[in-house]
């Protein structure tokens, strides 16, 4: 495998005056102030179904923060796993995944994957390793798959070889129905829980004729999905058994999830808005979540969605939603130990406000937020925890970079 070792920049941005004990980052106490948000929302009228669903209060990191650009040359980069020398697995939405070191040095594409539909937003996408990589070095991905009429989005697996040039015996585990020739909305985000189920998002495909499957029970699309890791369906998902139910959903009524973070019995999931309505949910067995018929926000060109309800008996309300939206991206929990005021916090890849939305939750609700990597001003598509607590993140650019924040030393 050729490696190219990049130049890494580093950059500090001055939170506050000081660090924390023993050089550890401390996070300010969240306490009722000034929303972080500002802009004027796109539906004005519309108001949070309970207090703190919008417009959390602005809280900030008592320390100094520095970003050190590790690799850059990536061609939009989508996913971001960390494998356990502590590199990461990369794809690249045109096709590609690669393994980038901790160090910079960016690796040949790993050859072995199945080809791609890379047009619009489809194209290689999640990356995940394994809960049992340890003894069979088996990694997943999501990707557009194309297929006879269309496309649509797929996960498979297979074996990263000792020296990571290659996947090997790489088999489809899932593919979402129906087939649809476009070019949006294929969602896709992957994690396991601690039971080894592994959850799949997918979204709506986007055009109008297709929104309406969102809820319907028969069709994949804007689903979020829980399947084994061999792709058989679990005896206990919510609607096995159910005529005309596809065995396969957790939840439905989403638009375009393409984040997902699971800790513990949670299952947390971020999903694209129109104009407004960007929404993190706490994702429920068998719970409907509402789209198109229940969402905030406004349609692209202004116009109500459907018929403007923001709620509705049967649907599920937002932890959170952004109106203006972020555009998010991936998501994870941090838990890692650089950060220890940070623990529990979501931290949400943002690409059209190009930061990362460190979200503070007290009792499953939002209490505070705070936009890290502002100073970076790139499209921020993925972000993960690193073994020493440190974030790092891609960027969604045609130069997209690996970065990594951390406490400045």
């Amino acid at each position: 495998m050729r490696l190219l070792v990049l130049a890494a920049p580093v950059f500090v941005l001055t939170l506050a005056a000081a660090c924390g004990v023993n050089g550890q980052e401390e996070a300010a106490a969240p306490q009722a102030g000034a929303p972080l948000e500002t802009r004027p929302a796109n539906a004005p009228d519309q108001r949070p179904a309970f207090p703190g669903q919008t417009r959390a209060p602005g809280v900030r990191t008592e320390a100094a923060l520095q970003h050190t650009v590790v690799a850059s040359g990536l061609e939009h980069p989508w996913g971001l796993a960390l494998l356990p020398d502590g590199g990461w697995l990369v794809t690249e939405r045109p096709g590609r995944m690669r393994i980038v070191t901790a160090r910079g040095a960016v690796g040949e594409p790993i050859a072995g994957l199945p080809p791609v539909d890379a047009r619009g937003q489809g194209g290689l996408l999640d990356v995940i390793v394994g809960p049992t990589f340890a003894d069979d070095r088996l990694i997943y991905w999501s990707y557009a798959e194309p297929r006879e009429g269309g496309n649509a989005t797929s996960v498979a697996r297979g074996r990263l070889s000792e020296d990571g040039a290659q996947v090997e015996n790489a088999q489809v585990i899932f593919r979402a129905l129906p087939t649809y020739d476009g070019g949006a909305h294929f969602g896709s985000s992957l994690d396991f829980d601690d039971a080894g189920h592994l959850f799949v998002t997918l979204g709506d495909r986007s055009d109008r004729p297709m929104r309406p499957q969102a809820q319907d029970l028969g069709s994949h699309m804007g689903k979020t999905i829980r399947i084994n890791a061999d792709g058989s369906v679990p005896s206990d998902n919510p609607f096995v058994g159910r005529e005309g139910a596809l065995p396969e959903i957790w939840s439905l009524g989403h638009r375009n999830v393409q984040g997902i973070a699971i800790s513990g019995d949670q299952v947390w999931t971020v999903e694209h808005g129109t104009r407004g309505g960007d929404e993190i949910n706490l994702d429920r067995a068998g719970l409907n979540y509402g789209w198109p018929e229940v969402a905030y926000g406004i349609e692209y060109r202004g116009a109500a969605i459907n018929e403007g309800i923001t709620a509705r008996e049967g649907t599920e309300q937002p932890v959170y939603y952004w109106d203006p939206v972020i555009a998010p991206g991936g998501m994870t929990v941090y838990d890692g130990a650089m950060f220890p005021g940070w623990r529990g916090n979501l931290l949400v890849a943002a690409l059209k406000e190009k930061h990362i939305a460190r979200l503070v939750l007290d009792g499953g609700r939002v209490v505070g937020e705070e936009r890290l990597l502002t100073d970076l001003g790139e499209r921020v598509r993925d972000v993960a925890i690193g073994p020493d607590g440190a974030v790092w993140a891609i960027t969604d650019e045609q130069n997209g970079k690996l970065v990594r924040l951390a406490a400045a030393n």
